[in-house]
C-alpha cells in the first residue's frame, strides 16, 4: 500500500490531484476554526469545555457532519448539511415530479439543470437553518446548562442576527464550492471527501475523551474495548458493503448488417445495503422533530414531559425501538424509489436481454422485486443494528454522545474510504501500476 502511494505521487497527474485534494481539505478545515462575526468567541469556549462537543443530542447529527464547526458557530457551522438535504429532497422530488423525472432522463443536460436547482435549494436551506441556529444560541438552548449560554450573542440586533445569518449562509456555498472543485480536479467525490474529513477530524478527540472518562486502568481498558469494537465494526461494514447480488444476464444475438451484436453475458449488481446511509439520516432526522417542537415552544405540558423523557436523551427503550424501526422503513422505501425493477425490465427487454429461467417483461420485474426486497431485509436489519451501537454505548457502557465508531460516522467513513481507494487504484491500474488491492 505505502509502495501503490510512491507510485501515485510519482505520477504528475495523479499527484497534482492529490496536492490539490490536501489543499482543499486544509481550506475547509480552517474555515472550521473562524467564528462568526457577533458571537463571543470566549462564552463558547467555555460551553464547549464544560458541556462537551457531544453534549446536546439534538443538534449531534449537524455537528457531526460539520466537523464540531456547529458548536463552535463558526463560518462553516452548517457544513455541508444543507447540501445533503437538498440533494435528498431533489432525489425524492423526481420520482414525484414528472418534469424532475424527465429531466434526468435526458442525460448530462437534464443532470445539470438538477444539479443547479439542487444549488438553489442549498441556499435557501442555509438560511433558514442558519437563521434557526442563530435563534437557538441566543436564547441559550446551544448549551442547556452551561452558565454564560445566554452570552454566546451578545449583541441582539438585527443587523447583527442578518450577518450571521448571511455569513454561514456564504460559508454553506463556500463549502459546496470546494466539494465541486474536488470533484472536478481532484480525487473522488467531492462532498464526500468532506463529510469523510469532517467526521474523522472529531475521532482522535472522542477517543481520548473515552480514556479520560474511564476508570478502569486510567482510561486504557475502556480505551481498548472501544477499539477492538470499532475493528469489530469496520470489519462487518466493510464485508456488508461490498456484498452483493449478482443476478445474471444474457443477450441475444442481433444482425444488424453484415455485423453481429449482442451474444454477451453480463449481471445486475444488487448490493445488500442498496439504501447506503439515507434511511439513518432521513430516521435520525425525523426523531429530532418531536425535541426540537418541545424545546421551541417551551412548553411544560404532560405531552411535552412525556418526549423530553422518552425522546431527548436516546437512550429509553421507546426512542430506540422507535429508531430501529424508522430505519427498516426508510431502507425499504428509499430502495423502492431509487430501483425500478419495471423500467430495468423494459430496457432489458429492449435490448435483447433476459435472466436465463426468466421471461422477459412482466416476469423479469417480478423476479428482480422479489430478489431485492429479500436481500432489502438483512441490509434494513444491518443499517439498524450499526445505527444503535452508540445509543447502546450510551446506556450500557457510558460513553459520551460523540461515541466515535458510531453507526452513522463508520458507515461514511468506511464508504468513503473504500471509494475513494478504488478511484487512486483505477487510475493506478491505467498505468500498468500495482494498485492498493492485490
Amino acid at each position: 500500500m505505502l509502495t501503490a502511494f510512491a507510485r501515485a505521487f510519482k505520477t504528475p497527474d495523479l499527484r497534482k490531484k492529490l496536492l490539490f485534494t490536501l489543499g482543499i481539505i486544509v481550506l475547509f478545515r480552517l474555515g472550521s476554526h473562524i467564528p462568526v462575526p457577533g458571537v463571543s468567541y470566549k462564552n463558547v469556549q467555555i460551553c464547549v469545555d464544560q458541556m462537551g462537543s457531544g453534549s446536546n443530542s439534538l443538534f449531534g447529527l449537524v455537528n457531526m457532519f460539520s466537523g464540531g464547526a456547529l458548536l463552535q458557530i463558526t463560518i462553516f457551522a452548517l457544513g455541508i448539511m444543507p447540501y445533503i438535504t437538498a440533494s435528498i429532497i431533489l432525489q425524492l422530488l423526481t420520482v414525484v415530479i414528472p418534469k424532475l423525472e424527465t429531466l434526468k432522463k435526458e442525460g448530462q443536460s437534464g443532470t445539470a439543470k438538477i444539479t443547479q436547482y439542487t444549488r438553489y435549494l442549498t441556499v435557501a436551506l442555509a438560511i433558514l437553518q442558519g437563521t434557526g441556529l442563530v435563534a437557538t444560541a441566543r436564547t441559550g438552548a446551544l448549551f442547556q446548562g452551561c452558565q454564560v449560554a445566554s452570552q454566546i450573542v451578545p449583541n441582539r440586533s438585527i443587523f447583527t442576527t442578518v450577518v450571521m445569518v448571511l455569513t454561514m449562509t456564504a460559508g454553506t456555498c463556500v463549502v459546496m464550492w470546494l466539494g465541486e472543485l474536488i470533484t472536478d480536479r481532484g480525487i473522488g467525490n467531492g462532498m464526500s471527501i468532506l463529510m469523510f474529513i469532517s467526521i474523522a477530524a472529531g475521532f482522535i478527540g472522542a477517543l481520548w475523551a473515552i480514556k479520560q472518562q474511564g476508570k478502569i486502568a486510567d482510561g486504557w481498558v475502556e480505551f481498548g474495548v472501544v477499539m477492538l469494537v470499532g475493528l469489530a465494526m469496520v470489519g462487518l461494514v466493510v464485508f456488508v458493503e461490498q456484498a452483493q447480488r449478482r443476478i445474471p444476464v444474457q443477450y441475444a444475438k442481433r444482425m444488424i448488417g453484415r455485423r453481429a451484436y449482442g451474444g454477451t453475458s453480463t449481471y445486475i449488481p444488487l448490493k445488500v445495503n442498496q439504501a447506503g446511509i439515507i434511511p439513518v439520516i432521513f430516521a435520525s432526522s425525523l426523531l429530532y422533530i418531536p425535541a426540537l417542537v418541545v424545546q421551541f415552544s417551551g412548553s411544560t405540558a404532560g405531552w411535552a414531559t412525556w418526549i423530553n423523557k422518552h425522546f431527548v436523551k436516546g437512550d429509553h427503550p421507546y426512542y430506540i425501538a422507535a429508531y430501529f424501526l424508522l430505519i427498516v422503513f426508510f431502507a425499504f422505501f428509499y430502495v423502492a424509489i431509487s430501483f425500478n425493477p419495471e423500467e430495468v425490465a423494459d430496457n432489458m427487454k429492449k435490448y435483447g436481454g433476459f435472466i436465463p429461467g426468466i421471461r422477459a417483461g412482466r416476469p423479469t420485474a417480478e423476479y428482480l422485486s422479489y430478489v431485492l426486497n429479500r436481500i432489502t431485509w438483512p441490509g434494513s436489519l444491518y443499517l439498524g443494528l450499526i445505527a444503535l451501537v452508540p445509543t447502546m454505548a450510551l446506556a450500557g457502557f457510558g460513553a459520551n454522545q460523540n461515541f466515535p465508531f458510531g453507526g452513522t460516522s463508520i458507515l461514511i467513513i468506511v464508504g468513503v474510504g473504500l471509494e475513494t481507494v478504488k478511484q487512486i487504484e483505477s487510475q493506478l491500474q491505467q498505468r500498468n501500476y500495482e494498485g492498493f488491492l492485490r
